[in-house]
């Protein structure tokens, strides 16, 4: 070393100086070489570590699935607390007839109390769901199901009648702790501790939940659940943190105090500024407007229906409302969904001149304000509409816009925006003349239209918002829920889409994407269509935030 620092101040200072150029230069293309033949025999790969937050409007109250209605904070994290009988099960058959399910569990499952999960729990939960005491909102769906323990690991679920889209209803079924509420009465469900302080047996557990003197929640933390029977998570932990509207929502997100969020309405995408990732996921859902002829009897008037589905223009509404990141809905059954059929869906265009025609040749005459009126039986009745929409944006603006159509052939509409609470009472009484509403399916191969087009749920807890009545589509109904032959359920399902388009109860507006908004540290999110709102964390498990170079 010592000979090497001679030599150094033997130099001149002009070669001391190319001597350091010199050897920088080299310094530098070594390192750069190095780092370009790491590169080479390395890739990024996930590691584990690191926290996710997550933003949400509303409020939990029933972090129970038994208990919990979908789509709200309840659902979101079930998803990651709770699994799927799917996933607890080594197998769940059906039987040729379509009336009989053998299901075994997986050995040696845990709780994260480290009690073993069995059959027990499937039968004590579907128990619970079955009792009117429970006031479970998945009552309905397993209306008639027996169960029959075999064994702690095998038992059977039997149904009176076949029906072919339970197949899906016992394999999303999430299961409750057998021995934490066997001794609490079905009505005190409601009042336990347990719901929230969650004890579940899914990727991620409970640890802890901050509530304000006033009551508001906000803010739950879940960690990792190293006892998972599946993929551990590469996320150590994910709080969710609770807003009371979009915008504080927006502005926590903009300030850095969440890592994501899910549901934002189009026009609000421009108000995030912060750097981000945008995933535009498709779901079996519609928006429709439903006519309730008993409550306004011009509604009984299908020219009538007919015309003002004419005066909606469905490609504003997604050009304007979302951006274009939704496809019209031309029928109760999605696009993209099983049973889905392009001829038997809606070919009426949006026409005001059309619309005008139809109400003209119906003897609707424009009065001297305006508004269309008509001589029925000596009294006079006038075409003005009350619409009732939830307060939601997106909701709120295709209301407008669909007033403002409609006034340009002479009927009136009143837009009467509800908070939520409001919307669910009014929908119990069917109190309403028009509603804008949502119809949600539970999957893409799911398109059981029981609950929202045959005759007897006109009336609550049933969703036959139009209260609808056609004996034709009942029984096409029926055959599709029940028949095991597929190619008879397309041909019900194909007629029934027809009739109901025909008959014109409602007009369907459009199906928009489910927008997620993340930092762009989120990867492992390769989601393009989720069921539901809540399944965005299906597979959250793959997600990861941080990375570390790995040899090939």
């Amino acid at each position: 070393m010592n000979f090497l620092i001679k030599i150094f101040k033997s130099f001149s200072k002009k070669e001391r100086l190319l001597f350091a150029v010199s050897f920088l230069a080299f310094l530098s293309s070594s390192i750069i070489w190095t780092a370009g033949f790491f590169s080479q025999i390395t890739v990024s790969a996930a590691v584990s570590g690191g926290e996710y937050v997550e933003g949400v409007v509303g409020q939990p109250s029933f972090i129970n699935p038994v208990l919990s209605s979908p789509g709200g904070a309840d659902s979101d994290i079930n998803e990651l607390i709770f699994s799927k009988l799917s996933d607890l099960s080594d197998s769940v058959k059906m039987s040729d007839n379509k009336k009989v399910w053998d299901i075994r569990l997986k050995a040696d499952i845990f709780w994260d109390d480290k009690q073993p999960i069995t059959t027990q729990d499937i039968d004590f939960t579907i128990k619970k769901i079955q009792n009117s005491d429970t006031q479970s909102p998945l009552e309905s769906m397993w209306r008639g199901a027996q169960t029959e323990i075999i064994s702690k690991l095998e038992m059977k679920v039997v149904l009176s009648e076949p029906y072919f889209f339970f197949d899906e209803t016992l394999k999303n079924l999430m299961i409750i702790p057998a021995h934490l509420f066997a001794d609490t009465p079905a009505a005190n469900i409601k009042i336990s501790d347990y719901n929230l302080e969650p004890t579940g047996n899914g990727p991620f557990k409970f640890q802890s939940f901050k509530k304000e003197k006033s009551g508001f929640i906000s803010e739950y933390k879940f960690v990792k659940n190293e006892a998972y029977f599946g993929k551990k998570p590469y996320i150590e932990s994910v709080v969710f943190k609770f807003y009371k509207d979009e915008n504080e929502l927006i502005g926590a997100f903009n300030s850095g105090e969440i890592s994501g969020f899910g549901g934002l309405s189009a026009k609000n995408l421009e108000k995030v500024s912060l750097n981000n990732k945008v995933f535009n996921l498709m779901m079996p859902r519609y928006y429709a407007l439903f006519f309730n002829s008993y409550a306004q009897k011009n509604l009984a008037s299908k020219n009538v229906r007919i015309a003002l589905d004419y005066a909606t223009d469905k490609k504003k509404i997604v050009d304007e409302v979302f951006n274009g990141s939704a496809v019209i809905a031309d029928g109760p059954i999605v696009l993209g969904m099983n049973g889905y059929n392009l001829e038997a869906s809606s070919k009426s265009a949006f026409s005001l001149e059309k619309a005008a025609s139809v109400l003209d040749n119906d003897g609707w005459k424009i009065g001297a304000d305006g508004i269309r009126e008509k001589a029925v039986k000596k009294e006079t009745s006038r075409l003005e509409f009350n619409l009732i929409s939830p307060r939601v944006q997106f909701l709120e603006d295709t209301a407008n816009i669909i007033a403002s159509d409609w006034a340009k052939i002479g009927v009136k509409l009143n837009v009467l925006v509800k908070s939520s609470e409001e919307i669910d009472e009014i929908i119990k009484t069917r109190n309403y003349e028009m509603i804008i509403f949502g119809n949600s399916f539970t999957s893409y191969s799911n398109p059981d239209l029981s609950s929202f087009w045959y005759s007897s749920q006109k009336f609550y807890p049933g969703l036959n918002l139009s209260l609808y009545e056609n004996k034709s589509v009942d029984n096409l109904i029926e055959i599709s829920r029940e028949t095991t032959s597929d190619s008879k359920r397309q041909s019900s399902l194909s007629s029934l889409q027809s009739l109901i388009v025909g008959d014109q109860p409602a007009i369907f507006l459009f199906s928009p994407d489910y927008t997620y908004v993340s930092k762009p540290q989120l990867e492992g999110f390769e989601e393009t269509e989720i069921n539901s709102a809540s399944d965005r964390f299906k597979d959250i498990e793959n997600w990861y935030i941080r990375t570390a170079r790995v040899f090939k």
